[in-house]
């Protein structure tokens, strides 16, 4: 707002002009002691940042999402039975149909394993790449239909949802919309419009497929994002699709104009950098090829599109940046340990971990990498599934107390996002002796923030919130000894 002292009268008859953006007032004399109380209050008012009176709010999907922590995403391709021989630049090197025959196949077991490994949602990956579809697509010949898996009559993605009704896991599905070997296409690049046309229609034709032919959809994951209409894409198309089909999918690197986004967190290697906000000004749309640093959101952005750290359950080194099984690779599989390091930099930094599962030419999850993961999970219910004490609260300070002195070594925080994002730094204290000592601080909390700390002793802890939004809403603070 803008005030302009427009004309004075004489002493005695004091007239104030005030010109707003938008409208005059004139005010007499009597009422300019009121006017300025008013201008005050205004002032302080337009002075707070637009976000914090008008801040995106999680819608209850996003929340449902971020209340799963842990899930998978689980490979299987062509490519695997001649992994020396295949490049995606190179049709020539596509594997015949008649290479995939695994024996073993079994979807329940992938659920179980990733069901022990703490996972509540999915995501199969239907089509990379090479193009091979794991569904008898009507868009073209290169899927399983045309295998000797079944004798023709198999689909792996029927197969997978109703192990994910089975075991209670929330299902997803990939299919890569800019590459293709069998089709020709590399991120997106032919050569003519005609081309491209020819090329979206399958591509939406099988997205239709994918989301009518299965039910309902928890994640869709949109690898390397959706290219733009303008550019000759299909966002506008595909969010069409999204909003009549399956208008409450998560979706990952999604098109923009659609609800319920989330963002890649900028790396494929389990660690989400730190402070990490659920808000950001714009949604991510990579391929994971190159890492992309500081992606930490923005706590004023204007959408809310939290992030998720998609990782390999083996050394991004194995073939295939560890996504994919290739023999002989057993001593590059990530450790139960490592996977639990890993837990701390993404859940523990408010993002969710989606663990990458390497299916193997029989059909079936290694017996080793199932073990290893589910080695993980139990540390992660062994460790956290107890808290030596926890509460919640709102407002800039929330105190835990003990009747008598307790040993901590990990505390856990937890906003309340219904109510946004709002804490912008804080301290952790614990009462040591008569005085208040700081034992963590930090600066996002979001779903949620773990932190290990060295070991200390008291009876009273408080989490004091030092910068915040709004007032905040603690969903829990809890304190861990382990």
């Amino acid at each position: 707002m803008k005030c302009y002292r427009l004309n004075n009268r004489n002493k005695n008859n004091k007239r104030l002009v005030l010109m707003t953006d938008r409208c005059v007032f004139m005010l007499s004399n009597q009422d300019m002691k009121h006017l300025l109380i008013v201008v005050l209050l205004f002032g302080w008012w337009n002075a707070a940042p637009a976000q914090t009176r008008r801040q995106p709010l999680p819608t209850g999907p996003q929340l449902a999402w971020a209340d799963k922590e842990n899930g998978v995403i689980i490979h299987l391709d062509i490519p695997i039975f001649l992994p020396d021989s295949f490049d995606y630049d190179r049709k020539e090197t596509l594997p015949a149909l008649s290479v995939f025959h695994p024996s073993k196949l079994n979807t329940d077991q992938w659920i179980r394993a990733a069901s022990e490994a703490g996972a509540k949602y999915a995501i199969l990956v239907a089509k990379h790449s090479s193009g091979f579809s794991l569904w008898p697509t009507r868009q073209h010949d290169y899927h399983i239909g045309h295998t000797l898996w079944k004798d023709g009559h198999g689909d792996v993605v029927a197969d997978f949802i109703r192990s994910c009704k089975k075991y209670g896991v929330s299902p997803g599905i990939y299919c890569s919309t800019g590459f293709n070997t069998y089709l020709g296409v590399h991120n997106n690049d032919l050569h003519s419009p005609d081309s491209m046309r020819a090329y979206n229609k399958i591509v939406l034709g099988q997205l239709t497929e994918l989301w009518t032919q299965y039910g309902k959809l928890f994640e869709i994951w949109f690898d390397g994002g959706v290219l733009a209409t303008s550019k000759g894409g299909i966002s506008d198309e595909a969010a069409a699709l999204v909003k009549r089909y399956q208008p409450q999918a998560i979706l990952f690197q999604g098109p923009s104009s659609c609800d319920n986004l989330i963002r890649w967190v900028g790396n494929e290697s389990g660690k989400a950098p730190y402070p990490l906000w659920s808000r950001a000004d714009a949604v991510t749309a990579s391929n994971g090829v190159v890492e992309i640093k500081d992606l930490h959101g923005d706590p004023n952005g204007a959408i809310w599109c939290p992030a998720e750290s998609d990782f390999p359950n083996r050394q991004k080194s194995a073939w295939g940046g560890g996504w994919f099984w290739k023999a002989g690779e057993e001593d590059k599989v990530l450790s139960a340990n490592e996977l639990f390091q890993l837990y701390y930099s993404t859940v523990g930094n408010n993002s969710n971990m989606l663990i990458g599962m390497a299916i193997d030419t029989s059909g079936s999850f290694p017996a080793a990498d199932e073990a290893r993961l589910a080695g993980f999970g139990r540390m992660v219910r062994e460790r956290f599934g107890k808290a030596v004490g926890a509460t919640s609260g709102a407002g800039n300070e929330v105190e835990l107390q003990f009747a008598a002195p307790v040993q901590v070594n990990h505390i856990v925080l937890m906003e309340d996002q219904s109510k946004g994002e709002n804490v912008r730094s804080y301290v952790v204290e614990a009462l040591v002796g008569d005085r208040w000592q700081e034992i963590a601080m930090g600066i996002s909390i979001g779903h949620k923030r773990i932190q290990r700390i060295p070991e200390v002793e008291a009876a009273r802890f408080r989490l004091r919130v030092i910068d915040a939004a709004q007032t905040p809403a603690i969903r829990r603070f809890a304190l861990y000894d382990f």
